[in-house]
């Protein structure tokens, strides 16, 4: 359509569509460079998102301000949004550096406890991302009062959010799919940066056109029916509160049918997003005179009910797998998006002022509600009552706002969450349900970072994260402390454990009296360690042991530890979401800086193909001069890395010199082998790294994880 022809609506949707898009590239771009900066732990990502939600909440609830200053300049609203546009790009494109910045001024301030090193992070990233995020939120009202000078203000909220949800929608499936496997993390900012810069550009464009100026009708205040609706914000606050909850408690309590790579996280965000664009989509499918007979009471209702059907369709005993879950997810989610933009409306009447604080209210749910769910309802309750907890400020709410409603609405919705909250607990199952859906004595423990489960007898003990297989006893994590002893030159005094699992190769560096540190993500990790030991608690109190609950780069990045030996076993598959953070050159290139001279590392990788393999080797000789690789008792490889050469010890003098603890750990499930028959077996296998580094390949980085995301290059398009 020629420009004068075209509507203004069909502009305002362009811009927040692409808006929406560059807005989830940089969350999942942010996320990942605090991760490398500060560490992989769950507070970490707890403060993105939070900071992240609360930048819109202040910027949408700003915009009052921002808009009524700007107009009685005589300026155009588009040439507002314009430049919060080009703000946003500007912004973001420092975020990298002030990362960068925050890590080193930590550093320079010498080691400090976890709690101190967390506060300051947060600080560090609250002021990278604020500004940034306050301009996004500025971004709906500052259209929506372009719209109403246009004369298109009618309803134009919900036109504009559903924009921005299908543009997030799209951009979270075209981060995980294309993006960062082709551009990388700090590339793909910059592409999110440049299309903001289009999208000020093209904004302008708009603003030089024309407008119809300003509308012909009442006034504002006069518009806003809703805005004394009882409770009506209290519902916006709930709905907010609920679905960022939830969305934390699903990714948790479906893992297993999931999976735990970064597509299945895509997934979950990606269907959350359309779902809620759906909703959005069939609201405003109704007439203006059905909108306007909005009874919120009974769809809060509904979408309390509907947060407990993840848990119906997500019962490991249906085997539906992924597809169950997403569709569970779907008709909560496709309510949220109905509800939201209804309520912002019917308070805000379409006045822009009202609607940004509206929306600023319903954002402040969405900032604490994943803060709730992950401190308070998962450790304490589990993910099944989690969920039946969060139907219940739905279901008030429902009561709250239909208090001008019938008795028999009100009673409805409270039965519907008394309804949703009684099947989630009563008869739904989940994987924290292990024992009684596969008859294994097990164990179960909580925290704020992943559900724990320690199952099985003998020598089947096994190990679950979120009901994900992490392992099982055998020798192979053994030979992750033997072998790197068995590398190294002098005397080994000192050696650090990244990833703790059952215990096993810290307990074994300890047989040989090495002063040993072991860092652990997960707290409840360590609270099962008796449960496979029976010594475990000699080895909790052994003078020359120490276990930290941290990420290890985290850990890393605190201390001015050095260590003989270093050994890294990676939780699995290889593709898991942030795995890449353990196999990248930047990892090696600190773990260099607190190695001894003469230092070992073992890395150890599980599963994947030929090239992934060669990248892990690759990235391991780009950093240290000297790499040797030895295929594992039962698959996987280990890895040897130095940066002088590596020498073993024949079997015999090694089985020789072993002390009498070392050896006994090393008999323990094979009583009467003889140490050299073990040892033989681990090194007999190595693997040539000539022909895998040959080739000009890529190696892991952590701008570029080359483990996790793999799509088009499973599909063969590289």
């Amino acid at each position: 359509m020629p420009p004068q022809q075209r509507s203004p609506r069909a502009g305002a949707f362009a811009c927040l569509f692409f808006s929406g898009f560059s807005a989830l590239v940089y969350q999942v771009v942010w996320t990942r460079l605090a991760f490398s900066a500060f560490g992989i732990v769950t507070p970490v990502l707890s403060v993105v998102v939070s900071v992240f939600m609360l930048g819109l909440g202040l910027g949408a609830w700003g915009s009052v301000r921002a808009l009524a200053a700007w107009e009685r300049r005589g300026r155009s609203p588009l040439a507002l949004y314009a430049l919060l546009e080009l703000l946003v790009g500007a912004l973001a494109t420092g975020v990298p550096a002030l990362f960068e910045l925050g890590r080193r001024l930590l550093l320079g301030a010498g080691e400090m406890d976890s709690t101190r090193y967390l506060v300051s992070s947060a600080a560090v990233i609250a002021a990278a991302l604020l500004p940034a995020c306050a301009c996004m939120g500025a971004t709906i009202p500052t259209m929506m009062a372009w719209l109403e000078r246009e004369g298109e203000g009618a309803s134009s909220f919900s036109w504009l959010y559903l924009a921005n949800a299908a543009g997030a929608a799209a951009g979270t499936a075209a981060t995980a799919a294309v993006l960062i496997e082709t551009l990388g993390f700090r590339r793909s900012g910059l592409a999110a940066a440049a299309i903001n810069a289009g999208l000020c550009l093209y904004a302008l464009s708009l603003s030089s056109r024309g407008g119809g100026g300003p509308r012909a009708s009442a006034p504002r205040a006069a518009r806003a029916r809703g805005g004394a609706r009882s409770g009506a914000l209290a519902a916006l606050f709930a709905t907010g509160f609920c679905s960022m909850g939830a969305e934390v408690i699903w990714v948790r309590a479906f893992a297993v049918a999931l999976g735990t790579t970064i597509y299945a996280f895509a997934g979950v965000l990606a269907t959350y997003l359309t779902a809620m664009g759906l909703g959005t989509f069939f609201y405003r499918r109704r007439a203006p005179a059905a909108r306007a007979r909005f009874e919120p009471g009974v769809w809060l209702a509904a979408a309390g009910a509907a947060c407990a059907l993840p848990m119906a369709t997500g019962d490991p005993r249906l085997r539906l797998g992924a597809a169950g879950v997403l569709a569970g997810l779907a008709p909560f989610c496709a309510l949220l998006g109905w509800l939201t933009p209804a309520l912002v409306e019917d308070v805000s009447g379409g006045d822009p002022g009202r609607a940004g604080a509206a929306y600023a209210v319903n954002i402040a749910g969405c900032v604490l509600g994943p803060l709730a769910a992950s401190y308070l309802l998962l450790p304490n309750f589990g993910a099944r009552a989690a969920l039946a907890w969060l139907a219940v400020p739905l279901a008030a709410a429902g009561v709250g706002v239909g208090a001008a409603a019938s008795a028999r609405r009100r009673a409805f919705a409270a039965a519907a969450g008394a309804l949703a909250a009684g099947l989630t607990l009563f008869v739904s199952r989940g994987n924290e349900d292990f024992a009684g859906l596969y008859g294994r004595s097990a164990l179960l423990r909580r925290d704020y970072a992943a559900t724990v489960i320690a199952t099985g007898a003998g020598p089947t003990r096994h190990l679950f994260v979120n009901g994900v297989s992490i392992t099982v006893l055998g020798p192979v994590t053994k030979m992750m402390a033997h072998l790197p002893v068995r590398a190294h030159a002098g005397r080994p005094r000192t050696a650090l454990v990244i990833c703790f699992g059952m215990g096993t190769t810290y307990r074994s560096l300890l047989s040989w009296g090495l002063r040993t540190t072991a860092v652990e993500l997960v707290p409840s990790v360590v609270a099962v360690f008796p449960y496979f030991y029976a010594d475990a608690e000699a080895a909790l109190r052994d003078p020359n042991g120490r276990i930290v609950i941290d990420d290890g780069r985290r850990f890393l990045s605190r201390t001015s530890e050095r260590y003989d030996i270093v050994t890294i076993d990676p939780p699995p598959p290889p593709r898991a979401a942030g795995s890449g953070l353990l196999y990248s050159e930047e990892f090696y290139a600190q773990l260099k800086e607190h190695l001894n001279p003469g230092g070992i590392v073992q890395q150890w990788q599980v599963g994947g193909d030929a090239r992934l393999f060669a990248a892990v080797a690759r990235s391991l000789t780009r950093q240290f001069p000297y790499v040797r690789a030895f295929a594992g008792l039962a698959g996987g490889c280990h890895f040897l890395a130095s940066e002088s050469p590596i020498v073993l010890q024949s079997s015999k003098e090694f089985a020789a010199r072993m002390p009498e603890a070392a050896a006994r750990d090393l008999e323990e499930w094979a009583p009467g082998v003889p140490l050299s028959t073990w040892l033989e077996a681990t090194t007999a296998r190595e693997i040539p790294l000539a022909e895998a580094l040959a080739a000009d390949g890529a190696s892991i980085t952590d701008d570029r994880p080359y483990n996790e995301y793999d799509l088009l290059r499973r599909w063969g398009a590289r």
